[in-house]
């Protein structure tokens, strides 16, 4: 390890990799060399004492240099170390999270080695070279909140699990149950099966009690009865009774839990300072149940620069899902699309809850459902594009920090009323902005304007438009296989700007043209064919398509046609290269 310099330093990096136990602390200096060595601090008191002696150890020798902490947080087992270095008298500026950067860095710089001393240089290195912004403290009550909200999502996890052993031996104890009843958390259905364990319990009582079981639909009450006569159950006796009463008392607890910690989260969300978040809870179909577990996973509206972010953040998105086979065993067609995984699970749930109140109670929400049902778009599908567009609102009312108002735009306007005139100003000029938020009549594809100024503009629209061209088919992954991303680094002319040997590449970002000491945010794989920028007001990423899509500032689409323009190349497998160039 070279010699640490004595010579002054403006700034020190201090990359943190957690544990539950322990934490690996790096320092390096701006030229990226050792400022000290690497620390393990336990999780006691000892360990962070240990800790705060070699950081003012630091600043004794280098007085003028500021500390740019980095904290691969993992979990919540950050949050102790972050109190503590929150508290200490020195010029720190501390930068946490971000799991999916900070392994993206570590990827670039130490490809062929993950161990705690990697990651911790990697953030070291992350600090004191890419310099990023100071995370904001999180308050008391919203730390509370969040702690809440995590023990929650925890429970809802415990409570499906026993639901689904449940559902499970039921499946041997009495079969036809899961053909007439679709929640085996249903209140009803836990007292029924806690009187009637088994399809022969039940099938041996009078169909006179089977009725009065508190909230059993009367249209079910005689075809369980009759279907636990004729059942064609395996698992039935004193034990099987034995191991149902077991599971439904177990539902039962967890359940409970579950309504005592929304009662918790509830209570910690009202406790909340007053701030815009107040105002997620006026948007009709989200409860304050709902609303508590937003604002415990946002934290901070401003963290988003738009309400797609915020939709990504919650993997509220399509995404193309065309591997494997269907039931009747036929290969799924490209482009099959299906919900993306990412995202948490707490929030999902609720926000799909909150959608099947929206299409109900909410203007916008229910033309949006109504529109796409018109389409012919899947229940489903349109469900999504509702919970979509509930994240757009919940950025609109929190950003400007006024109420949710469904008259501000003619959602459900009927096709035959002629357009709305503005209702002050002068003619042809709009109207000034109102104090109540709105947004325009969204469809899913395009952006959510939060504030805007009413104008209509006049025109209608002909009875029988003439016929569109058709528009080529366009397969990506057969574009993307017919060009490098080395050819296009080199047509537009920053390739030979990009440092390193070999597949990896360093050098300024294409997209948002940075420039001075902080330029090498951008980073290429020619081997693979992607690329990623590690600045924190870019951060775009993505295959060979991607970037082109960005530097021209196209879609998806018309990016792939451009693209096979300029190069000429195929669009799909059936049709003859693209003729000439741009």
């Amino acid at each position: 390890m070279p010699a640490c310099s004595s010579a002054p330093l403006d700034r020190i990096g201090v990359g943190i990799d957690t544990a539950r136990y322990g934490h690996r602390v790096a320092f390096l200096r701006p030229d990226r060399q050792p400022a000290a060595k690497p620390l393990t601090v336990l999780e006691n008191q000892a360990g962070y004492q240990a800790l705060q002696q070699r950081l003012e150890h630091l600043h004794q020798q280098h007085p003028q240099a500021h500390f740019h902490v980095r904290i691969d947080a993992a979990g919540q087992y950050a949050a102790n170390l972050e109190h503590f270095l929150r508290g200490l008298p020195l010029p720190i500026t501390l930068s946490i999270g971000e799991p999916k950067r900070n392994k993206d860095y570590q990827k670039a710089h130490f490809p062929k080695r993950t161990t705690d001393d990697t990651e911790s240089q990697a953030m070291a290195r992350f600090a004191v070279v890419e310099l990023p912004e100071a995370t904001l403290p999180v308050p008391p009550q919203m730390a509370l909140l969040r702690e809440v909200a995590t023990r929650l999502q925890a429970q809802v996890k415990q409570s499906t699990q026993a639901v689904n052993r449940l559902h499970n031996l039921m499946a041997r104890v009495f079969p036809e149950l899961a053909t007439l009843a679709d929640d085996f958390s249903a209140r009803w259905l836990l007292t029924l099966l806690d009187r009637y364990p088994t399809a022969q319990r039940l099938g041996a009582a009078q169909l006179r009690s089977v009725e009065q079981i508190p909230h059993l639909p009367a249209k079910l009450a005689q075809p369980l009865h009759q279907a636990a006569k004729t059942s064609v159950a395996s698992l039935h006796g004193p034990v099987a009774e034995t191991l149902v009463g077991e599971l439904v008392t177990q539902v039962c607890h967890c359940l409970a839990h579950e309504a005592k910690l929304r009662q918790l989260l509830q209570d910690a969300f009202t406790a909340l300072p007053p701030s815009g978040h107040v105002q997620v809870h006026t948007i009709p179909g989200i409860g304050l149940a709902t609303a508590a577990v937003l604002v415990a996973k946002v934290i901070d509206i401003d963290r988003f620069v738009s309400p797609e972010h915020l939709v990504a953040y919650f993997g509220v998105f399509p995404e193309e899902n065309s591997s494997g086979v269907d039931k009747q065993g036929r290969p799924l067609p490209p482009g099959t699309m299906c919900m993306s995984h990412k995202g948490n699970d707490l929030v999902r749930g609720y926000l799909w809850n909150a959608a099947r109140s929206a299409i109900k109670h909410n203007p916008a929400v229910r033309a949006l459902y109504q529109r796409l049902r018109a389409k012919g778009k899947r229940g489903d599908v349109a469900m999504g594009h509702c919970m979509r567009k509930l994240l757009h609102l919940v950025y609109a009312v929190w950003k400007t920090n006024r109420p949710f108002d469904g008259q501000h735009f003619p959602w459900e306007q009927p096709k035959d009323t002629p357009p709305a005139t503005p209702t002050s100003g002068t003619a042809g000029q709009p109207a000034g902005n109102e104090e109540a938020v709105g947004h325009t009549q969204a469809v899913p594809a395009e952006p959510v304007v939060t504030t805007a100024t009413a104008k209509v503009e006049d025109g209608t629209t002909p009875v029988n438009p003439p016929d569109a061209p058709a528009r080529p088919r366009v397969d990506y992954a057969f574009v993307r296989q017919q060009i490098t991303l080395a050819r296009v680094l080199d047509h537009l002319g920053v390739l030979d700007a990009l440092s390193g040997c070999g597949q990896q590449r360093r050098g300024p970002c294409p997209l948002h043209g940075q420039t001075g000491p902080k330029s090498r945010t951008f980073s290429a794989h020619l081997g693979k064919n992607i690329f990623q920028c590690f600045a924190a007001d870019c951060a775009a990423h993505g295959n060979v398509l991607d970037l082109w899509a960005a530097v021209q500032g196209l879609p998806l689409y018309e990016a792939a046609l451009h693209l096979a323009e300029t190069f000429g190349l195929r669009r799909n497998r059936e049709e003859e290269p693209v003729k000439g160039t741009r």
